[in-house]
């Protein structure tokens, strides 16, 4: 039967289901996305938030116990600072006659911000007890002025510093200014912290980077290794670190001799296919020619037809990993691959891909993996109770990629199974019957999307069908070359 493109946005199947666009590779982008957000702490951000936080602790443990020492000095600094003014002042109003006085009394206070008042018996004064270091500087200055001293931070509402001393049996009020005397501020202490705290940040950060940067080195390196770029990166074998340098040479050593186990795994493929495909020809014809059944002749003929395919798997099995990616008409490609396999009687086609749809692909490696599922399809996909495998190939766009679903209405494949399908020489014979091959096309389709940037994914529901869906790139639509019709009338 012909494949046939449905100018609806969905085909619909012989039991009467819609094939809609593949959620498979949905839901697995979003779960890889939060595998990503949950595993996403990096060496590097663990190392800093550790190192941040030991730098933290110990500046803020700095901090406080410099507050601590700090206090016990600037108290008695402070307590004989105002003490030696207080007995300077008292020692010069003392000998002083009271003209003299008087001006010495104007003098302190337009120089020296010093006011000397007389205390009265009901001035309401309060204490200068409002924090540990007021409360030290008093005690000090209580044992250095002897007692009977009064210091106070109010006289009569009006605030500042107020020693209260006796010049032969008169009361006296010194007023300072408490801003010479003060103590370190919250604030000051905030800017010292913050400073503190952001140049330990930003060397914890040097520091970490330093330290991660050959691990980061090394993680890009097994990433270009893994996809098969030998090399692509090679590791410094000069690093002055010891352990380090000799990890890079570890590892350069290490992809030498994979590059090698590669180029002579493919030499060796090359090599078998070119030595059994000189005997198969030769059976082939020796068949052709000295068989005289009929039928027995038709049964050797597809044997060696049949090993010739499985030579064809494992050479694409073993392609070189390099591929050429340009815009590629996807609706062509699937109309070659169903073209050859549309007259069967053993395969129903439905096509459901817009004709302008472009991907960015490799097209002859996006060819085999499409021959490659539909063939899969057409052997195990066949819908139970006929000999008939009805396949709904589907495609849309979604953002900058494609999702392609090719979907069968078979048994299925039990749950379990779809994680072994793509591994190399697996075949689910226990779902999927008359299994035949080497078991590569799967493999084969998995790892050609993985050369193309793709991702990949199955799903099966048992007794209803078995459906692979792809996830391509997807190529800007090329810009109109027409001339409007304005400039051609013109």
């Amino acid at each position: 039967m012909s494949a046939t493109a449905s100018k609806a946005p969905k085909a619909t199947a012989a039991d009467g289901s819609q094939f809609t666009a593949p959620g498979a590779l949905e839901s697995l982008g979003a779960a890889r996305g939060r595998r990503r957000l949950k595993l996403g702490f990096s060496l590097f951000w663990r190392t800093f938030f550790l190192l941040a936080l030991l730098l933290i602790g110990c500046t803020v443990a700095w901090l406080q116990t410099f507050r601590a020492l700090e206090y016990e000095p600037r108290a008695i600094q402070t307590a004989h600072q105002i003490a030696s003014l207080v007995n300077l002042t008292r020692a010069a109003l003392v000998y002083s006659d009271a003209i003299t006085r008087v001006s010495l009394i104007k003098t302190l206070a337009d120089q020296e911000g010093v006011r000397i008042l007389p205390r009265e018996p009901n001035d309401r004064f309060d204490r200068y007890t409002s924090g540990e270091l007021d409360q030290r500087v008093t005690e000090e200055l209580i044992e250095q002025l002897g007692e009977g001293t009064t210091v106070a931070s109010k006289v009569n509402e009006e605030p500042g510093l107020w020693i209260g001393f006796a010049i032969e049996g008169d009361n006296y009020w010194l007023l300072l200014d408490p801003t010479r005397f003060s103590r370190v501020g919250g604030r000051t202490w905030l800017v010292w912290l913050v400073t503190a705290m952001a140049l330990s940040l930003a060397g914890a950060a040097l520091i970490t980077r330093f330290i991660n940067r050959p691990l980061k080195q090394l993680s890009r390196a097994t990433r270009q290794v893994r996809e098969g770029e030998y090399e692509a990166h090679r590791l410094d074998e000069r690093a002055r670190t010891n352990e380090i340098r000799a990890v890079n040479i570890g590892f350069n050593r290490m992809a030498d001799q994979l590059a090698k186990i590669e180029q002579d795994r493919a030499v060796m493929l090359a090599g078998i296919s070119h030595d059994l495909r000189t005997p198969l020809a030769r059976l082939r014809l020796e068949t052709e020619m000295s068989v005289a059944d009929e039928d027995a002749r038709n049964h050797m003929a597809a044997d060696i037809a049949q090993l010739d395919a499985i030579i064809d798997k494992f050479l694409d099995y073993a392609r070189p990993d390099h591929v050429n990616f340009k815009p590629v008409l996807l609706r062509e490609v699937v109309d070659a691959c169903t073209y050859a396999v549309e007259d069967q009687a053993d395969i129903n086609i439905q096509v459901d891909v817009p004709t302008d749809l472009r991907v960015m692909a490799d097209e002859v490696e996006l060819t085999r993996v499409v021959s490659n599922l539909v063939e899969n399809a057409r052997r195990y996909g066949k819908t139970p109770g006929t000999d008939v495998a009805d396949v709904a190939i589907h495609a849309q766009a979604h953002n900058d990629t494609v999702l392609i679903k090719v979907r069968d209405h078979g048994a299925g494949v039990a749950p379990a199974l779809l994680s072994q399908l793509t591994k190399p020489f697996f075949r689910g014979d226990v779902a999927r019957t008359s299994a035949a091959g080497a078991g590569l096309g799967l493999s084969i389709v998995a790892k050609n999307i993985e050369r193309m940037g793709g991702t990949f994914a199955l799903t099966s529901t048992p007794g209803r069908g078995f459906a692979a869906h792809i996830r391509v790139p997807r190529a800007a639509a090329p810009k109109s070359t027409e001339i409007p019709a304005a400039t051609k009338k013109a």
